[in-house]
C-alpha cells in the first residue's frame, strides 16, 4: 500500500520568514496501538491559525513557487526561537477512514473515526488508536471532523465552573460555533450563561437557540445590559476568546458592580466576591487592557483545553467525551462556511477568507 502523504507544514526561518507549504512524507506501517487514517475532513480553528502563521505580518503574504511566505516582525522573533528551522505539521483535529491498522487494532479497519493529535492537514495520518473516536454507523467525516476542540472546550468551561465553585458563566464572543454549543449545554444543564455578541443579528441567532441572557457589545447600553445580566445569573466566572482590548476588564468591573450593590458598608479594597476571568483565545492580538475598578478579589489567567483536560478529574473528562459522542449531531454539530481542498489552502485569496476569524464562520479542509 502506498503510504506517501502530502502534509501542510509551517516553518519559521532565522531571517524572519514564515513559509507554508505542502511536503511529501512517507509513513511507516502501523505498529501496535496505531492506525493509519485517510483524512477526509479537518476544520480550521483559531489555534491552528496560530501555528500556521504565528505573528507574521499578513500584509506581506506572497506566493513563492509552491509555497506561501510572509515576513515576521523583528520584535516577535525572540519568542519564536524554539521553532526556528522546524517544519511543523498543522491541524489539531480531523476525521477519516482507517485504511491500515496495527496487529492489535485490526477491528478498527474500515471504521470512520474522529481524531485528535495534530498534523491533520494531510492526506494520511498515522495516529494512536487511543486518540480516535469511532463514529456511529452512517456518520460522515464532516460530522466527526470537529468533535474535539470546540465541544471539549465548551464542556471544559462548565467543568471548570463546577470545580472552582462558580454557578454561572460569562462568555465572549458568544456567537461562534463554540459559543452556540455552550448555549445548548447551559440550557440543557440549567446553568446561567451571559453571552456577549457583537451585533443584533448575533443576538437573534443565540436567542433562537434558547439563550436567555444575550448582550450586544456594539450597543450604547452594553455595559448596563451586561451588569444586569450578571446580576440575574450571579456569574463570577468569564471566558474571553478576544484577549486583546478591554473585554475582560469590562466583565470584571460589571461583576464588581453587582457584588457591591448590597454591601453594608464601603470597603476601600472592593467586594470580597471572588471573580475569575480566563483568556482562552487571541482574536485580538493587541494588549489586554485592565481598568482597575474591580477591587482586589479577582484573578485573570489563561485557559487552554489540553492543559485543562490534564487538570480536570479523569471521571469528568470521560463524561465529557461520552457526551460529545452521544450528542454529535445535535449539541455539538458544526456548520461550515466553505470546504477547501488541501492544495487550495495555499491560495492567497482563500487564505484571506479563512484568516479573518469572523464570528460564526468556519472553514473545513477536505484532503
Amino acid at each position: 500500500m502506498d503510504r506517501d502523504s502530502l502534509e501542510l507544514r509551517s516553518t519559521v526561518t532565522a531571517d524572519g520568514t514564515l513559509r507554508l507549504n505542502l511536503e511529501k512524507v512517507s509513513l511507516p506501517e502501523p505498529g501496535p496501538g496505531q492506525v493509519l487514517v485517510r483524512v477526509e475532513a479537518a476544520p480550521i480553528n483559531p489555534s491552528d491559525l496560530g501555528l500556521m502563521f504565528g505573528p507574521a505580518d499578513m500584509s506581506t503574504l506572497a506566493r513563492d513557487g509552491d509555497a506561501l511566505t510572509a515576513r515576521i516582525p523583528d520584535a516577535a522573533m525572540a519568542s519564536l526561537k524554539p521553532r526556528l528551522g522546524q517544519s511543523m505539521p498543522v491541524g489539531n483535529e480531523g476525521a477519516g477512514t482507517v485504511i491500515a491498522a496495527g496487529p492489535d487494532q485490526q477491528g478498527m479497519m474500515g471504521k470512520r473515526v474522529a481524531m485528535l493529535g495534530g498534523a491533520m492537514y494531510a492526506q494520511l495520518r498515522l495516529v494512536a488508536a487511543a486518540e480516535c473516536m469511532v463514529l456511529p454507523e452512517g456518520a460522515t467525516a464532516e460530522q466527526g471532523a470537529a468533535l474535539y476542540v470546540n465541544p471539549l472546550t465548551a464542556l471544559g468551561f462548565v467543568e471548570t465552573m463546577r470545580a472552582e465553585g462558580h454557578k454561572a458563566i460569562v462568555h465572549a464572543p458568544a456567537a461562534s460555533n463554540l459559543g452556540q454549543m455552550l448555549v445548548k449545554i447551559c440550557k440543557a444543564d440549567g446553568i446561567g450563561l451571559v453571552n456577549i455578541v457583537r451585533s443584533p443579528r448575533q443576538m437573534e441567532l443565540l436567542r433562537g437557540l434558547g439563550a436567555t441572557h444575550v448582550v450586544d457589545s456594539s450597543s450604547d447600553t452594553f455595559r448596563s445590559d451586561l451588569t444586569e445580566a450578571i446580576a440575574e445569573t450571579g456569574a463570577t466566572l468569564a471566558f474571553d476568546a478576544i484577549g486583546g482590548g478591554e473585554t475582560t476588564s469590562i466583565i470584571l468591573n460589571a461583576m464588581e458592580t453587582v457584588a457591591s450593590r448590597d454591601a453594608a458598608a464601603y470597603d476601600r479594597y472592593g467586594s470580597a466576591s471572588a471573580k475569575q476571568a480566563y483568556i482562552y483565545g487571541a482574536l485580538d492580538t493587541g494588549p489586554t487592557i485592565l481598568r482597575r475598578g474591580f477591587g482586589f478579589s479577582w484573578n485573570i489567567g489563561g485557559w487552554l483545553l489540553f492543559r485543562a483536560l490534564q487538570r480536570l478529574d479523569p471521571a469528568a473528562v470521560q463524561r465529557m467525551r461520552k457526551r460529545v459522542a452521544d450528542e454529535m449531531t445535535t449539541t455539538f454539530a458544526s456548520h461550515y462556511t466553505a470546504r477547501i481542498p488541501l492544495e487550495q489552502v495555499l491560495e492567497p485569496e482563500t487564505v484571506a477568507a479563512y484568516v479573518r476569524k469572523s464570528t460564526g464562520e468556519k472553514y473545513l479542509i477536505t484532503p
